[in-house]
């Protein structure tokens, strides 16, 4: 009752100042609940200078029973009405939850209330108030969640499209505050461009040289393909990335063989590589200073590339080549460029808090942080009887439990852990197990069903 309580009391306050607006709510009003361990707050548009033109919800979850954080990973969607309503899933999403849960964080997933013909920049460039919001929600969700510490622990970035754009423009506003970005299909403008007058060049900061970024896009962005509607991506992150990298900043790119703008398989070395990031720099407590990125062990590779090789052994000009962090992301990174699979030689963890109720099974599960999770496999007395799901999917990749939207996020409404037993597998005094499967067919131990 008191979190929900804290969620009206924001609201209240956000709407005295933007009472005019509030009639102009676009359809971004249909998310799933967001009962502890998830939070939500809503901001309404503003007329206020300097302030944020669209409406935004902020969707955290936490970790339960961590204490304290140590930082917050956001997912941050693209733009456009579709892209922004992804975003209502993306803090509940089992793969990033996963690597989250791992370094003690929380996860944020914004959704910006953005019309379709509205120009994105109002949101993506977080000098225009999006910055300021996202930091109010840290403040706000520090007192509405009892961690204080949310309003000063650091971020790790991921963003696509526009949220590329959003990303690397917080790397160049907040260095020190940001661990690592991972740009999807999308960077910021670090110059002019008169073919782009809306967009708004950054400055690069020194600081920001010793954020830990990846450029990632579709070869079909303009790298082999040239006639694609984003087309223009390539020689955008090319130039993003050579500016950073001619100063010795720690900066790569990685280009998916396979998409164009879609999202792909990049989470499969995406989150590997931000945990990478995550286990050099977060500090052991909140308030301390992040640590500086090892120096050593760094691997090389020509940017559009298919081989990596130590640093040492790297016989091009290192200013123009792609800066990986160690020898294990350099592997995955080998992987993914050539076809974008990801190997992974770990199996998921067993589900949790299987139960069985007259023929229903319900459970819950971790995913594996490499993998994710494919489906689950229901046996009777050590015999598979049947899978949820049947059958998963994913257009965009690897298919998936929760399936995705082109945006990184699962679609709506969240897919249950629920497995009703079909009349034929039933028999009395049996025993009912799952086990999860990750997306390169690895199995965890069974788990179980426990009776009322």
């Amino acid at each position: 009752m008191k979190t929900s309580r804290t969620y009206l009391l924001v609201i209240g306050v956000l709407l005295s100042s933007s009472q005019s607006l509030w009639s102009q709510v676009p359809p971004y009003d249909v998310f799933p609940g967001a009962e502890p361990p998830y939070y939500r707050v809503r901001y309404a548009p503003s007329t206020d200078a300097g302030q944020l033109i669209f409406g935004v919800n902020f969707t955290l979850w936490i970790p339960p029973g961590v204490e304290p954080l140590r930082g917050i990973i956001v997912h941050q969607h693209g733009c456009g009405e579709g892209s922004c309503k992804s975003g209502l899933t993306g803090a509940y999403d089992l793969h990033w939850q996963a690597l989250a849960r791992k370094h003690r964080c929380g996860l944020l997933s914004p959704a910006y209330e953005q019309p379709q013909k509205e120009d994105c920049q109002m949101w993506c460039d977080p000098r225009n108030g999006s910055d300021r919001a996202f930091q109010q929600c840290l403040v706000d969700f520090a007192a509405m969640t009892g961690h204080p510490e949310l309003s000063q622990v650091p971020w790790a970035l991921w963003g696509h499209s526009g949220g590329g754009h959003w990303a690397g423009g917080m790397v160049m506003l907040h260095p020190d505050r940001v661990v690592a970005a991972w740009l999807r299909s999308g960077v910021p403008l670090l110059a002019p461009d008169p073919a782009r007058p809306n967009i708004r060049a950054h400055e690069l900061p020194e600081l920001a040289l010793r954020v830990p970024v990846m450029c990632n896009l579709g070869t079909k962005e303009g790298v082999t393909v040239k006639e694609e509607p984003f087309a223009g991506v390539w020689p955008a992150t090319e130039k993003f990335f050579l500016e950073i990298r001619g100063r010795s900043g720690l900066i790569g790119v990685s280009v998916d063989p396979l998409t164009s703008h879609e999202c792909g398989n990049q989470r499969y070395l995406a989150i590997p590589w931000l945990d990478a990031c995550l286990e050099s720099r977060l500090p052991d407590q909140p308030g301390r200073p992040l640590r500086a990125m090892p120096s050593d062990g760094a691997w090389f590779a020509e940017p559009t590339g298919f081989k990596a090789v130590q640093s040492s052994e790297y016989v091009g000009d290192p200013n123009t080549a792609s800066w990986l962090p160690n020898q294990s992301i350099a592997k995955r990174w080998m992987e993914y460029v050539l076809d974008t699979q990801v190997g992974d030689t770990t199996p998921p963890p067993a589900p949790a808090s299987v139960a069985i109720s007259e023929h229903t099974l319900r459970w819950e599960a971790e995913a594996d942080v490499e993998s994710g999770i494919s489906h689950f496999v229901i046996e009777r007395d050590g015999v598979p009887i049947g899978t949820w799901q049947e059958k998963p999917a994913n257009r965009f990749g690897r298919p998936l439990f929760q399936e995705l939207q082109y945006s990184d996020t699962p679609p709506q409404p969240l897919i249950p852990m629920v497995y009703t037993i079909p009349s034929s597998e039933r028999r009395e005094g049996s025993q009912y197990q799952v086990r999860a499967v990750n997306t390169v067919g690895l199995q965890s131990q069974p788990t179980r069903a426990a009776r009322p």
